[in-house]
């Protein structure tokens, strides 16, 4: 499983098949987990989703044997698990938990460095590899790599953790409720930048959360999970929610399942708007020159590297002798690959009723409005009716 020489396929995702797989700790009466039998398809991402105590997350550890199966049979890759040395298969396969669990003696550098030393990579290709991982997952390298955890934000150590999980190139990443210990604005953030990662490597992912939501926006397909961890239904997020398998799913699924359906629609699925731009070394009278004189005109100062920085009008533009003092602070964006139920969260907490969208690097892509939201909402909810059945048909 392996990426021995570092060439982008060596890290493509790869099958994981459980079958019959559970768990008994010794003492209990009842299995943790009873004869989970599944398959994960190579490249995807699959959610387990399941109340506290369901087993979701023994039933992900014992993909990497953090947790031993007493019974059943894992393979990855074709590989059966259980054959090969626990240490050297915990290295091949990526680990990102809650809080990001990184060493705090070690610098930023040293944490994301840790799995590439162990499997024997040479200084130079272990730091060239940090700096790739960091600038990755939007972290300056020279700005980050010698910090040390405690000086990041929770955000920030969480892309530390999961840089740390893809620096030697596994082909399979565990994420175990990787995003539930920080705050819902940052949570949408780093939610955008794992789907964003995994357009751009094509990992086999395994993400375990009790977020139904979280579920539907990051899952490729979601495995509902019951008592010890027994599948109430396995399907892609669009047939769980038009079609859920019992009342128990129904529960996670919740109200507002057609709302639920903008969690399925990416912003690049839309076409987006534009404003006027200009970048931070550019004059104010530029920015001033092309937002013109229609009243509520709103354009974006860009930095050198073509990322939104500060809203302002026209008069707001005027009024400075430099853009980077012009209007007020981009607070929140969108990127290509976050849903439409994203962008609505940031059009209704921005000042203009306007979010920006970003491309893979941070880099101004366009803007999406309320409009454009409502219209979409509104085909949704014309599409969910024409599925109905009629009185006729059932």
């Amino acid at each position: 499983m392996a990426d021995d020489n570092n060439t982008p396929a060596g890290g493509h995702g790869v099958e994981i098949c459980l079958d019959e797989v559970s768990k008994r700790y010794p003492g209990q009466k009842l299995s943790a987990v009873e004869s989970v039998t599944m398959t994960i398809p190579a490249g995807e991402t699959v959610v387990l989703v399941g109340p506290s105590g369901s087993g979701k997350t023994t039933t992900m550890r014992m993909i990497n044997r953090l947790i031993e199966p007493t019974s059943g049979k894992i393979t990855i890759g074709g590989q059966d698990v259980l054959g090969l040395d626990p240490d050297k298969l915990r290295r091949e396969i990526g680990y990102s938990i809650q809080q990001a669990g990184l060493f705090p003696h070690l610098t930023v550098g040293e944490n994301v460095g840790v799995v590439p030393g162990l499997v024997g990579w040479d200084k130079k290709r272990i730091r060239e590899r940090v700096d790739e991982m960091l600038d990755l997952v939007n972290l300056d390298p020279g700005e980050f790599r010698d910090r040390y955890p405690r000086q990041l934000s929770g955000g920030q150590q969480q892309r530390v953790g999961v840089a740390r999980a893809l620096a030697a190139n596994p082909p399979v990443l565990l994420m175990d409720e990787p995003f539930g210990a920080v705050d819902p604005i940052t949570r949408g953030v780093l939610q955008d930048e794992l789907m964003r990662l995994q357009a751009e490597l094509g990992k086999t992912i395994v993400f375990v959360t009790h977020d139904f939501d979280e579920a539907v926006k990051l899952g490729d397909r979601i495995a509902v999970l019951g008592e010890r961890s027994k599948i109430l239904q396995y399907d892609t997020p669009e047939a769980i929610l038009a079609n859920p398998a019992d009342d128990t799913v129904a529960g996670f699924v919740g109200a507002g399942a057609a709302l639920k359906q903008l969690t399925l629609r990416r912003v690049r699925e839309i076409e987006v708007g534009q404003v006027p731009t200009a970048t931070i070394d550019e004059s104010p009278a530029v920015l001033k020159e092309r937002l013109g004189t229609r009243r509520g005109a709103i354009g974006l100062v860009l930095d050198k590297r073509n990322r939104p920085l500060r809203w302002a009008t026209a008069r707001e533009a005027g009024a400075v002798s430099r853009l980077d003092r012009a209007g007020r602070p981009v607070e929140d964006s969108v990127a290509l690959a976050s849903t439409l139920q994203d962008a609505l969260e940031a059009i209704l907490t921005d000042d203009d009723g306007v979010a920006v969208v970003t491309g893979s690097r941070g880099e101004y892509v366009g803007v999406v409005d309320i409009d454009t939201v409502m219209n979409t909402i509104k085909a949704l909810r014309e599409e969910h009716a024409e599925d109905e059945p009629t009185e006729d048909q059932s």
